[in-house]
Formats: C-alpha cells, structure tokens, sequence
C-alpha cells in the first residue's frame, strides 16, 4: 500500500504535454518512472520504479512550479471494478491500509463532459465516506491540514490521492471559478484576472496593482485586459491598432494608442507590463525581454500561443531564453508559467523584478 504515484490534473488534450513536463523534470531530480496518459483524460500518472513512495518528489516538484498541472497529489494505485452495491469498502479499506489521516475529503472528476455526469454519484457517496472514515478514525479534527482526494474516472473507478498545505490547488478540480463582467469587452478578461489570483497573492494586491499605477496593454484592443486594469484603479496605455471600447475610453484611465506593441516604448517606467498578443512564443519572449532588461515595468503578465505539437519544448526554450537573457543583463527576477484554466492553446508567464 505505497502511495508511488503522482497523480496530475490538467486540460483536456495537453496530457502529452504534461506528462513530458512530469517525466523530464523527475529525471533531472534523479527519479525515473513512467507516464500513464491518455489523450482527453484530463489527466496523467506518473508512477515511480521500485515502489519508491511519491512525496520526495512531491516536495521536490511543488505545484507552482509545473505548468501543465492544475493539482498534484502523492496517489495510491487505482481502485478498479468496483461493486455498484458497496463502493465504499474497497476505499474505506485502502484508506485504513495506507495508514492515511486527514481533515477533509474532496470527491473530483476529471475536467471532460463525460465525467461531469457522475455529480450525482459523488453527492450521494459523500456523507457515508465521510462517516465511515471519521469512525475508521482516518478523517480527524487535526491532522495537519491533509486533504484526502477522490479522483473518480469512472462510476466503478477512483484513484485515492493526498494533497498537502502550501503545496496544492485550494480550488476543486485546482480550477478558480470566476464570473465574467457582464460590461467587460471581452472574455479574454479572465485571463488576466485569473493570472492574478494564481501569481499574487490576494493580500498584496492592495500594494501590487492598486490606484494610481501605471500599465501598458500590448495587444490591447477591444480591452478586455485593460478593463481589469482600470477596475483596479490603473492608468492604461492601451496599444492597438485596432478599435477600443467605448466605454473604457469614458473612464479616464485609458490612453489609446495606434501603434505596433513589439515596437512601442513607453514614456517613463510603469509598474505593470500586460500583452496577449497572437504571434509566435519566441516573438514575444524577445519584446518581453526588451521591456525587463530596461526595467520598462516592475512586473509582467503576458501570453505565449503554443504550436500544434511540442508544446512543452516550445515552452521550456521560452523560458530559459528569458531566464538567460536577464540573467546575462544582471536582472533579478522570479519568474512562473502556468496553463491557466481560462487559456486555451496558450500559457500564462508572470515575471517580477527583484531589486
């Protein structure tokens, strides 16, 4: 009963991609293993040679820093064939077997159609797992803010997982659920409110992205992003050569410029730099690194559009060209990318200064 599985959630076909993220980057740390990954599952397995158990490796690859996963959690084996009269002893007993103690218990399917359908069926298992493994004594008041995870594919499969504080998702599914504005231009609005919540953290925003800064929107128009700017009390110049909304420009806020974003300077140092522009990923490291080098911006958030196939080489090039070229001009950074819930055949990176 050795948890020696990974067990990673992602969108629907970048299981591929997720799973050469997993396995290239468990090798550099010395751990081999092997993917099982299924194109539209929604997720990928990474099992562990010799039963070596999971959480070194769990530690050693923290969520925030894999960009194809949305959570990650050290995993027993499946759970396979189970009885529609009494699913709840083979789990209950795998649970009792591990040696497993936890203060909550999240029921998720993977994020595909198919599984949204066994709502019902998780609704229904809820209260008796939860009171069977209260009296089995494996869900308790105090154990150290451990969270155990059912991930069920199927109505007769699950795979039992176990996440940990400051290393997980807080989310279900590790997906943010945002609403969209109704007066917002654009849905790529959520884009960049999503990025927010995921790279700073909610108590520094009044510090962060707060009035009276100033940003620039590469790529702005309609301004879907230079909506969640304003909103937040920024002053914006919006680049595009296209049209604005016309309600954003009532604001005050926004400063429309017909200009090319790859070519545009701005006019003195501002604190945020934002672009979603569809061009090629390395196109757009090159511009972003011109804006970081200068220190033209304090903090970026900006887009990388992905390829067909390779997705997750075209990423990692991307990322250590940017890592390279500020590394080489003396600039101190952190740097994250993550496949957000919002994007679609992109990635999201978010880089800060350091002084």
């Amino acid at each position: 009963m050795i948890p020696n599985q990974l067990l990673l959630y992602c969108r629907p076909g970048f299981e591929s991609d997720l799973a050469g993220e997993i396995f290239e980057k468990a090798a550099s740390l010395g751990y081999a293993g092997h993917c099982i990954v299924n194109k539209n599952d929604g997720y990928v397995r990474f099992v562990l040679m010799g039963d070596i158990p999971g959480n070194e490796l769990h530690q050693a690859l923290p969520l925030h820093s894999l960009v194809f996963a949305r959570q990650s959690l050290v995993a027993l084996a499946p759970l396979e064939a189970l009885s529609r009269e009494d699913r709840l002893s083979p789990i209950v007993e795998q649970v009792v077997a591990s040696g497993w103690s936890f203060e909550t218990l999240w029921q998720e399917t993977p994020d595909t159609n198919e599984a949204k359908a066994l709502a019902g069926l998780l609704k229904a298992l809820q209260r008796p797992l939860e009171s069977v493994l209260r009296r089995r004594g494996a869900l308790r008041r105090k154990a150290g803010g451990r969270r155990l995870h059912l991930f069920w594919t199927q109505g007769d499969q699950v795979q039992l997982g176990m996440s940990f504080p400051g290393n997980r998702s807080e989310y279900p599914g590790g997906v943010k659920r945002l609403r969209f504005p109704y007066e917002a231009p654009s849905r790529s609005t959520l884009k960049l409110e999503e990025a927010w919540h995921v790279f700073v953290p909610r108590d520094e925003w009044s510090t962060r992205i707060c009035q009276g800064m100033q940003a620039a929107d590469l790529g702005a128009a309609p301004g879907g992003w230079t909506y969640q700017l304003v909103r937040q009390g920024l002053f914006v110049f919006a680049i595009d050569n296209g049209p604005m909304d016309k309600t954003l420009m009532t604001t005050g806020q926004v400063e429309h410029l017909r200009e090319d974003g790859f070519v545009w300077e701005p006019p003195q140092k501002l604190e945020w730099l934002v672009c979603d522009i569809v061009d090629k990923p390395m196109r757009v490291i090159t511009m972003v690194e011109r804006w970081l080098v200068r220190r033209w911006c304090k903090e970026a958030i900006f887009n990388l559009k992905l390829p067909m196939k390779q997705r997750w080489e075209e990423v990692r090039s991307c990322l250590a060209r940017l890592e390279k070229s500020l590394t080489q001009a003396g600039v101190a950074s952190e740097t994250q990318c993550k496949q957000l819930y919002h994007d679609r055949e992109e990635v999201t990176v978010h880089v800060r200064l350091r002084d």
